[in-house]
């Protein structure tokens, strides 16, 4: 008798649990086909994010004497944030003065480094 309890309490649990995986999963279809709309702006918005990081890099690569190997450049709505190393300390308020002027810049956050030299010891 105990084993027929048992295999109930079993079966009820399996039954709930099935049951509200079923509702997550429906759940989850419904307001994802709402988000459809806001989907298409976010890869607008990432097209645009990514465009201007790339106007941006362009600038640098274009400045005389500015090395942009270990630049990185994150842009995210207008916001420019430059991260990594130039090997010259002179590079690094340079460089925020070109951002600045690249078109669709709003801020920018400078987070450049001096590169150690290689070999230092």
């Amino acid at each position: 008798m105990k084993t027929v309890n048992l295999l109930k309490a079993l079966g009820i649990a399996l039954c709930v649990a099935t049951a509200s995986s079923a509702y997550a999963q429906s759940s989850d279809a419904a307001s994802s086909g709402a988000m459809t709309s806001s989907t298409s702006r976010t890869k607008a918005v990432k097209k645009a994010d990514r465009k201007l990081g790339l106007d941006v890099r362009k600038a640098l690569s274009k400045t005389q004497g500015f090395d942009v190997s270990n630049v990185f450049v994150r842009a995210r709505g207008g916001a420019v944030t430059l991260s990594g190393s130039v090997p010259d300390g002179a590079q690094i308020p340079q460089a925020e003065d070109v951002v600045k002027n690249v078109s669709g810049v709003k801020s920018v956050s400078n987070k450049l480094t001096v590169a150690n030299p290689k070999g230092g010891g």
